[in-house]
């Protein structure tokens, strides 16, 4: 006569991965870029963002590399057409 032994219990299931934001990483690029290149920081910010939304995730970084890029381009741009219109002024300007 043979004992018979009870099955082995299954082993517990694993588990799954947590989903990650698809734009985490480009919003972390995006928000860097708001300091070194506007423009950039402005362009990866908003994909970043849109990835974001589209995966149902809140990205701040994304968010904010959005409203610092856009205030530093407004600097820029600003910048620019002051030094436009000193040089204009400089240059109609005469000296003798």
């Amino acid at each position: 006569m043979t004992q018979q032994y009870p099955a082995a219990p299954q082993a517990p299931a694993g588990y799954a991965a947590p989903i990650e934001d698809p734009g985490k990483t480009l919003g972390i690029v995006g928000f860097v870029f708001a300091f070194i290149g506007p423009l950039l920081g402005l362009i990866f910010s908003i994909i970043a963002r849109n990835k974001s939304k589209a995966a149902g995730f809140d990205n701040q970084l994304a968010k904010w590399g959005v409203i610092l890029s856009s205030i530093f381009l407004g600097l820029y741009l600003l910048f620019v057409i002051i030094a436009i219109a000193a040089g204009a002024f400089s240059a109609s300007v005469s000296t003798y």
